[in-house]
């Protein structure tokens, strides 16, 4: 390793400002930034000293994210294969199917290497053209913009791949990332300065733009022409029973071993994650908590009161829990530092707005099963007025104080 920096540390004046390849510093210090912490550091007794960057949080975030990561690769397999043994097919066509062969991989349920191979070449495709466009834009940017490349997109780029479907076409995967990472933080003026999640807004994006390929009941497996319904959605046309009658258990639910986003089934993934973002300090408990209570405390009601005509009243809260979105969202969607609220106790406010929202989208909009994705963006948009009026209420308060 001495001898990479000592490379790196020779061709670095080539990029510097007169240097031959100075157009290509963002994409040097990138990569130099990557590898080894930055050269350049504060000495001055004014400056905060701490082990924690930018760098160090993001990374952070990642390695909370692996458990989901697993669970994408090897249920993505599992739910593939089990599609394949039920019609009787002994593998997949195409690219994928030549990939399984090269691998030596075959198309059992209860193989464990079997379907973790099976949902590599599903779920890997998908992690590398999201890095691939989100990284060009990132680059682009910076080179205009004439700054290093930041660590922002390395979070985004994590989370994409795992609220996206198998079987979404590897070119809408391009033009929804690139729309996020445009639309959604480049053009506010890059990391750090977004107010909606990028990442939910490139999901978004394509939910709204090619809904076919994100929604309905042939996404969610990959096997072509196979279909299969997400527990929520089943929920949302025949109730719990009908959940039940599909073959779904609780258990399973909260494994994630159910159809669905390639990292957003499993509840107990996620909580594993939300523990590491807890234990570290990176996580906000403050929104956690009160979206979970929130959100808990509605599906309560509804499910107390009951209704003969929507079926969602018969979800209860912890199978709103274990299914869809909710889990993942809870811990790594609404927790971003940025697009949340920034007082402590507009987070309260903040948490609870999603918490109550994506109840009110799932039970009495039942045409649209999940509502994670939409509670968490208006939640987004709404952040800057909670705090806003956090910030006047406390001002207020000082007041009357000073005042008395």
């Amino acid at each position: 390793m001495r001898a990479l920096r000592n490379l790196l540390d020779q061709l670095e004046p080539q990029f510097q400002k007169g240097g031959r390849f100075e157009k290509f510093y963002t994409a040097f210090e990138a990569i130099d930034t990557f590898l080894y912490s930055p050269g350049d550091i504060s000495r001055g007794s004014v400056h905060i000293r701490d082990h924690i960057d930018l760098k160090r949080t993001m990374w952070t975030v990642v390695l909370a994210l692996m458990p989901c990561y697993f669970m994408a690769v090897w249920n993505t397999g599992y739910q593939a294969n089990l599609a394949l043994a039920s019609a009787g097919a002994t593998g997949i066509e195409g690219w994928r199917g030549s990939l399984m062969a090269l691998l030596g991989a075959g198309y059992d349920p209860g193989s464990f290497v079997d379907n973790l191979l099976h949902g590599l070449v599903w779920f890997a495709p998908v992690w590398i053209v999201t890095h691939m466009a989100g990284g060009f834009w990132e680059g682009l940017f910076a080179t205009v913009r004439g700054h290093e490349i930041n660590e922002g997109f390395l979070v985004t780029g994590s989370l994409i791949p795992l609220i996206l479907p198998p079987t979404i076409p590897l070119w809408q995967v391009a033009i929804g990332t690139s729309f996020g990472v445009v639309i959604g933080k480049e053009i506010f003026g890059g990391t750090g300065r977004n107010f909606m999640n990028p990442a939910l807004t490139a999901r978004a994006f394509l939910y709204f733009a090619y809904p076919a390929q994100i929604s309905g009941n042939a996404v969610w497996v990959a096997v072509d022409g196979y279909t299969r319904a997400t527990p929520l959605g089943i929920a949302a046309e025949g109730g719990m029973e009908a959940v039940k009658a599909s073959g779904y258990s609780f258990f399973d639910a909260a494994m994630g071993l159910i159809p669905g986003s390639m990292g957003e089934t499993s509840a107990v993934a996620c909580l594993i994650g939300a523990v590491f973002l807890l234990f570290t300090g990176i996580a906000s408990w403050r929104v956690m908590l009160s979206t979970l209570v929130a959100s808990m405390g509605l599906a309560t009601l509804f499910w107390v009161v009951g209704s003969e005509t929507n079926p969602m009243f018969s979800m209860g809260p912890l199978w709103h829990l274990v299914t869809g979105g909710l889990a993942f969202g809870i811990v790594f969607m609404t927790t971003d530092p940025v697009s949340s609220a920034m007082t402590r106790r507009g987070q309260f406010y903040y948490g609870a707005l999603i918490g109550v929202m994506v109840i009110l989208v799932r039970v009495i909009n039942p045409a649209f099963p999940e509502g994670i994705m939409l509670a968490i963006l208006f939640g987004n948009v709404m952040a800057p007025a909670i705090d806003k009026f956090v910030l006047m209420a406390h001002n207020k308060r000082r007041r009357l104080r000073y005042v008395q």
